[in-house]
């Protein structure tokens, strides 16, 4: 199921990039595996894929030290600064950082074992009350000015989530503020080149409005069971 699955994400992925003249190459696809079991896994593994996304940490950390596998893990849920411990070893990247409080922790962890690590600011361009994310310009570019002197992170890109709708114009809107924050960021000298947004109900969109990382889970897994 995974491998058709997988197939039938990669059809929409290269369809909406022909759309919009991108190439297949500028967009990483990252397998969302929470609440997955180890076997499922390991079967996307074997289809090539090598970016998972987890968003608890203590699932993350416990899922890093079973699989032996050189997979790249993406933190992509909320993070507590009393979380960090956790996965500070294994995430490759992480793509929530909202406050400079959690910005020093991670900064903190990371010299403690040798490791830059790698961070996107969550930004949120909706008005969702349960979303995450800095939302005003100005806080943001205070933020990263803070973040740049921490000598153990490295910024990267923002992150982003869409409200769960089925207005096109809506979404389409917040990834495209999403987009041109960075490419404002980038105009100040932030070396900013990723966009994280697009899941399961979106990615299309976000693949049009540029993004660079995708985060999909129940497209490629099915449903997801939370019991």
């Amino acid at each position: 199921m995974i491998t058709k699955n997988l197939h039938i994400v990669e059809e929409r992925i290269l369809k909406a990039c022909l759309k919009v003249s991108r190439q297949r190459s500028e967009i990483s696809l990252i397998a969302v595996s929470k609440t997955q079991p180890i076997e499922a896994i390991e079967e996307v593994y074997k289809t090539g894929l090598t970016h998972f996304g987890e968003n608890k940490a203590q699932e993350l950390r416990d899922k890093n030290l079973i699989i032996k596998h050189d997979l790249q893990w993406h933190f992509i849920g909320h993070l507590q600064t009393n979380k960090v411990k956790y996965i500070i070893d294994s995430a490759e990247y992480i793509h929530s950082i909202d406050s400079l409080k959690l910005s020093e922790e991670i900064n903190k962890k990371a010299a403690n074992i040798g490791k830059v690590q790698k961070i996107l600011f969550e930004i949120k361009t909706s008005n969702e009350e349960s979303k995450f994310g800095i939302q005003n310009e100005n806080d943001f570019f205070e933020l990263i000015e803070q973040v740049s002197i921490l000598k153990n992170i490295k910024a990267v890109g923002l992150m982003t989530m869409a409200p769960y709708t089925n207005d096109e114009n809506v979404i389409r809107e917040c990834f495209r503020e999403l987009r041109l924050l960075r490419d404002k960021a980038q105009n100040k000298g932030y070396g900013l080149t990723e966009l994280s947004m697009g899941m399961t109900n979106d990615y299309e969109i976000a693949i049009e409005e540029g993004a660079t990382m995708i985060r999909i889970g129940t497209a490629l897994f099915g449903d997801r069971n939370y019991n």
